[in-house]
């Protein structure tokens, strides 16, 4: 039986580059697919494989000095969602642009992140304060597009490089007051994004212990987790029980749908949410109309 690994460990790595190689080495060992990314401030992964090697690599990763504690979440899927096994150093372990100066780590973790809580403590948060607890999307704005916590403020934001400036925008001071609580994925961009609004004035910040991943294996679909969580290998999207509710809209009927698709202008390649039904219409295959006509422009001016 297969399985897939998902995880971060933020602690100080005086060799990073040494680590990316044992990681490398332990990984082909094991017969692993996946992306792993090494920097100074720790380790980011997602990796699949039968059972027993994830196992074995879970073990041999504890073993590294700043590692013992690794929390590992467990997700259905195999190594043959992933092209390869690809183990990267890199200057950030997420893509914010500059993140590196607006934090530091030690070996318990981000210093001056937001206050750690667990599933249940999230649900009882929002029990006891009400409308004083807001849901922070940490995420690119399209993943929200077909799941997100109930009410959540979504940023608007293609790329975790846009966060900082959508921080220092002023179209969150409404909400520097309350309770705002970060959530992603499996929680490794909440822990650079609440040091990030701490940093800009919020000034009672929480992340979801283990991101939407956790929570929804407390909770399925019975919680304030609603839709599909979209993931980054060849599953696209997951969802957490049969209940799952269909949040997204299909571009060109308004259909519900949570399928994404690659835009066919090569020159765009964005993300289009489309239902199976216009998907059988190669021609309904481009972003919008303006995105049809924009490309189409471009290349009228380039000949």
């Amino acid at each position: 039986m297969q399985k897939i690994l998902l995880y971060y460990k933020f602690t100080p790595l005086s060799d990073p580059e040494a680590v990316k190689l044992w990681q490398k080495s332990l990984c082909d060992s094991l017969n692993l697919k996946g992306r792993i990314l090494v920097s100074k401030h720790g380790l980011n992964g997602t990796v699949g494989g039968e059972v027993d090697d994830l196992k074995a690599y879970v073990k041999a990763t504890k073993q590294l000095p700043g590692f013992k504690d690794i929390v590992f979440k467990w997700s259905d899927g195999s190594r043959d969602d992933f092209p390869r096994m690809s183990v990267k150093h890199r200057r950030e372990l997420v893509g914010f642009q500059n993140s590196e100066d607006e934090f530091d780590v030690n070996m318990d973790g981000v210093i001056g992140g937001g206050t750690h809580l667990k599933p249940k403590q999230v649900n009882e948060l929002v029990e006891k304060y009400g409308d004083d607890v807001v849901f922070f999307d940490g995420r690119n704005a399209h993943e929200a597009k077909i799941g997100k916590f109930k009410n959540a403020v979504v940023p608007n934001t293609n790329t975790s490089r846009d966060f900082i400036a959508e921080l220092e925008s002023d179209k969150y001071d409404d909400i520097k007051d309350k309770k705002v609580v970060t959530y992603c994925t499996g929680g490794i961009r909440c822990e650079v994004i609440s040091a990030m609004m701490k940093k800009r004035g919020f000034k009672d910040v929480y992340q979801i212990d283990g991101g939407i991943v956790k929570y929804g294996e407390a909770y399925g679909d019975d919680g304030l987790w609603e839709g599909h969580l979209r993931v980054f290998d060849d599953r696209m999207t997951v969802t957490f029980s049969d209940d799952a509710k269909t949040i997204g809209e299909c571009t060109h009927c308004s259909g519900k749908t949570s399928n994404f698709e690659n835009c066919a202008h090569t020159e765009c390649n964005d993300l289009v949410l489309i239902c199976e039904n216009c998907k059988e219409n190669p021609d309904l295959l481009f972003h919008t109309a303006i995105c049809k006509e924009k490309h189409e422009a471009k290349r009228a001016v380039a000949a």
